[in-house]
């Protein structure tokens, strides 16, 4: 199964994207009712992201702002695991065989994830929320928007007392708008990695009315040290031109747990 991991290293440890936080007011127990839309609206958004084909255009830039890498690439999860991601532009140029290699290895990836689900001990973001905890942080136009807690066990990548993570709904059709996730406080992982700070946000709408809003812009920064040495930068990632698939591991029979779409 695909998921959202094309970043660099850090940026897979840590993403966070530009979300307007509401203005700050006092938190409420959310109501079993607003549990059950906020619950209902990840779930139905998670489970339709793997069914879009879309053109995928990520930029990558360095702490001063100039651009490394920039690519845009062709997703389609109805496709053979090894055919799902096509280079169509490299850093401004036609994509090379080096290109299509590396692509060809995501999917590769995916394929293993797909196949061997017991394998993949890394939880997404969506696996770790405790939804069943969410307080409703801002109440206002229109909008709800919960404050979701992370459970603590099997997850080294987002330590619940290190992050907070935001979901905003429209609150009478439920459709998910804004998932935010900033750093409340710098942590290390993997020994050697220090992380500083970041934030980034996934902003979703829908493309079609008869489907579930999805992923349309994921933007967010991030510094660490390794050894001493600062690194850090930003990614933004848009989609566009959407099609509608079956997805390639429906074939099989395999079954993905909806939460599991939503990751940075």
């Amino acid at each position: 199964m695909p998921r959202l991991r094309s970043l660099y290293f850090i940026l897979a440890v840590l993403f966070w994207l530009p979300l307007a936080l509401p203005a700050a007011t006092e938190s409420r127990p959310a109501t079993a009712e607003e549990l059950v839309l906020l619950r209902e609206s990840l779930e139905k958004s998670a489970r339709d992201l793997l069914r879009w084909a879309c053109t995928q255009t990520t930029i990558q830039r360095d702490e001063k702002g100039r651009v490394k890498t920039q690519a845009v690439v062709r997703y389609d999860p109805s496709k053979p695991y090894s055919e799902q991601w096509t280079p169509l532009k490299v850093d401004g140029k036609p994509p090379t065989e080096r290109d299509f290699r590396k692509y060809r290895r995501w999917g590769e990836r995916a394929r293993r994830r797909a196949e061997n689900p017991e394998k993949d001990t890394r939880p997404t973001l969506g696996e770790v929320m405790n939804l069943a905890a969410a307080q409703i942080a801002t109440e206002a136009a229109g909008h709800l928007t919960f404050e979701v807690p992370l459970r603590a066990d099997r997850n080294e990548r987002f330590p619940p007392d290190k992050f907070k993570v935001l979901v905003r709904l429209q609150k009478e059709s439920g459709a998910l708008e804004n998932i935010a996730v900033e750093l409340r406080a710098a942590f290390r992982t993997r020994l050697i990695v220090k992380v500083k700070d970041g934030e980034g946000t996934l902003n979703f709408a829908t493309v079609d009315p008869r489907y579930a809003p999805t992923l349309v812009d994921l933007k967010g920064d991030a510094s660490a040290s390794i050894f001493f040495v600062s690194i850090g930068g930003e990614y933004e990632l848009t989609r566009t031109d959407f099609k509608y698939v079956k997805p390639y591991y429906e074939r099989f029979e395999v079954q993905i747990g909806p939460m599991q779409a939503i990751d940075f």
